[in-house]
């Protein structure tokens, strides 16, 4: 049997588009993030609205108390906040910057996570007007220790 050059184009054509169209539907486990929060807090559903707005698949959880995520992450009270998620093998404590986990992620820091501590105004979720109070994105290892990953100001 003889194929045209023609056809074979065409079929080669079918198959790429097939091909595409698969790839596009099924979730990209690499920015999977599940997210446990407060059912009643809204400044943890405007981050999670961030996250997707920035490419990120997100399951996010309401859960009654979120203190069992933070101890099961290793987050000391000093880097908490309200809402714990964990992507790849990461914690992200708060409302940490879509950019800063996607830069975590690219460079596979040998760290337990990021937090924002505490709820800084003007942080992704938090904003209120033009006001933005300045805020560090900490990175912390299993043994608490901490350090400063990025610094907004």
């Amino acid at each position: 049997m003889k194929i045209s050059y023609f056809t074979l184009l065409l079929i080669t054509l079918f198959l790429v588009a097939c091909d595409k169209t698969e790839s596009t539907t099924k979730p990209d486990l690499l920015n999977m993030i599940t997210v446990y929060k407060s059912p009643s807090c809204k400044c943890c559903s405007r981050w999670v609205d961030h996250l997707k707005k920035n490419g990120f698949t997100v399951k996010a959880i309401d859960v009654e108390d979120v203190e069992p995520y933070k101890i099961k992450a290793g987050i000391s009270p000093k880097l908490a906040s309200c809402h714990t998620g964990f992507i790849n093998g990461y914690a992200i404590e708060g409302h940490v910057p879509a950019s800063d986990i996607r830069s975590l992620l690219k460079l596979k820091a040998k760290v337990s996570g990021l937090s924002v501590p505490a709820m800084p105004v003007g942080t992704p979720g938090m904003e209120q007007g033009d006001r933005k109070d300045p805020y560090d994105v900490v990175s912390f290892d299993k043994d608490g220790n901490t350090k400063v990953y990025k610094s907004y100001r």
